[in-house]
């Protein structure tokens, strides 16, 4: 079971950037899926989240109202739609999954995407 992340990139501020986390491999459900990020010199933080099945959100306050966390449940893909881009938002952005597997949990983390924004 593997999460590949995609879509980061150089974006200018005020400009837009779509993430991909794709979970490839089976014999799991999916509760929920996140994405956090990692400034150089910072600790991860928590972006966006949302569960399965009935789509519940969470967003860090630095991403409300900016950010979109989207699901699709059939295809085992989060989206993050980041707009209004700052550079504060440049960071390395990783997906993470907790997986529910026959009698135990996984959580799985993406190989991390990076998106610099910068004018």
């Amino acid at each position: 079971v593997q999460l590949q992340a995609s879509g980061g990139g150089l974006a200018q501020p005020g400009g837009s950037l779509r993430l991909s986390c794709a979970v490839s491999g089976s014999g799991f459900r999916i509760n929920s899926m996140g994405w956090y990020r990692q400034a150089p010199g910072k600790e991860r933080e928590l972006v966006a989240r949302i569960t399965a099945g009935g789509g519940d959100t969470t967003y860090a306050h630095n991403a409300q109202g900016r950010f979109i966390i989207s699901l699709d449940n059939a295809n085992h893909t989060a989206y993050l739609q980041m707009n209004s881009l700052k550079p504060e938002d440049t960071a390395v952005y990783f997906c993470v999954a907790p997986l529910q597997f026959s009698g135990y949990l996984s959580v799985k983390w993406g190989q991390g995407t990076q998106v610099t924004v910068s004018s």
